[in-house]
């Protein structure tokens, strides 16, 4: 077992206003799971726990009869956590849940941030919940709703049996094209099983390299991905509306306008020293726009890979397992964000070659 093991893992939990959430903390609090979970809320009123349920309150922590407890934040994130990690027994895991409007990417950040935090706790995902009816108007009404999915390791997709089977697909298609790498669960009323959504290692150095397969080839080949025309070539602006119109006639949508996942791959092996100064700076100066990145390097003179990941400007990278034999060695990375120039990226990530 890794050391990381010994943190509390913490999932943020996101999503727009009536996608659903409450219903999945709800459940965290009172389903009859056999686990602890801590559930750190923005406004415990909101959850409408039902009281019978609250075997004990101190201060702003409210314990359930089933183990778990809820807390307000009110002020500061920092000081929930480390009240929460004081208690004794421990949890198996905290839920952060943040509010509709929020752009996850600073809670986020605060777990690379603080060392007390970091000494105690590990992300574990940042977590979307969305609605498949509604989402279609979200995306084009609300950039944060946009960022959330962008932002994501998964997504919860709720209320699927509300939509049809086509109608579900044309939902999935537009969040692959704005985070090409997370999973999507389907979902009615939230009724996604718990231990598939937390512990999923998001923003694990080494569970990164599992996801390979998937990860870097997304949504091809998986069940419900229709190739069609704009399959490969959706990533480049779209100028020729005389074909296929109603294919691409959702880019337009003010919100969505600008964000998308970009996949870059290069089979030749790269200078350690120029990829990390290259990806520093790409950091630094996009930093804001980019939400999330991946990748898994193929460095020359090392049998091992690189991983990395960042979120907005922080990047942190690691070497992990040995290539195997018989694996193809290339390197392969994605980012997600605004505005990115996917011509420049392919540019500078092919000219770290070694």
């Amino acid at each position: 077992m890794c050391p990381m093991t010994q943190k509390t893992p913490v999932t943020v939990l996101t999503g727009y206003l009536g996608a659903g959430k409450t219903t999945l903390l709800n459940r965290i609090l009172s389903e009859d799971h056999g686990k602890k979970y801590a559930v750190i809320v923005n406004e415990f009123g909101e959850i409408g726990i039902d009281n019978d349920l609250i075997v004990g309150a101190d201060e702003e922590v409210f314990e359930m009869n089933n183990g778990c407890v809820c807390c307000t934040v009110r002020g500061d994130l920092i000081r929930v956590l480390s009240g929460l990690m004081k208690r004794k027994g421990g949890f198996d895991a905290i839920i952060i849940e943040t509010t509709g409007l929020a752009d996850p990417g600073p809670v986020a950040q605060t777990f690379f941030v603080d060392d007390d935090v970091r000494a105690k706790t590990q992300l574990d995902s940042v977590t979307t919940v969305v609605d498949a009816m509604y989402l279609p108007l979200r995306l084009a009404d609300s950039k944060e709703a946009v960022e959330q999915i962008a932002f994501a390791d998964q997504i919860i997709l709720n209320k699927t049996d509300l939509v049809s089977e086509a109608q579900l697909r044309d939902v999935e298609a537009r969040i692959r094209r704005l985070n090409p790498l997370a999973p999507i669960h389907r979902a009615e009323r939230s009724n996604v099983p718990l231990d598939l959504i937390l512990g999923r290692g998001g923003f694990d150095l080494e569970r990164i390299t599992d996801l390979q397969p998937d990860f870097l080839n997304p949504a091809h080949g998986e069940a419900g991905h229709v190739h069609d025309e704009d399959c490969d070539h959706h990533d480049h602006d779209h100028h020729d509306h005389g074909h296929n119109d109603h294919a691409h006639a959702h880019h337009d949508h003010a919100a969505e306008a600008g964000i998308r996942g970009i996949s870059l791959v290069f089979d030749k092996p790269l200078n350690a020293n120029r990829v990390t100064a290259w990806l520093n700076g790409v950091l630094q100066t996009q930093g804001p726009d980019i939400l999330r990145a991946k990748g898994i390097l193929d460095v020359a003179g090392e049998d091992r890979r690189l991983v990395f990941q960042a979120v907005h400007m922080i990047l942190e990278g690691d070497f992990q397992r040995d290539w195997r034999p018989g694996e193809t060695r290339s390197s392969r990375m994605v980012f997600i964000g605004r505005n990115l120039d996917e011509a420049a990226l392919k540019a500078g990530f092919e000219s770290c070659a070694a």
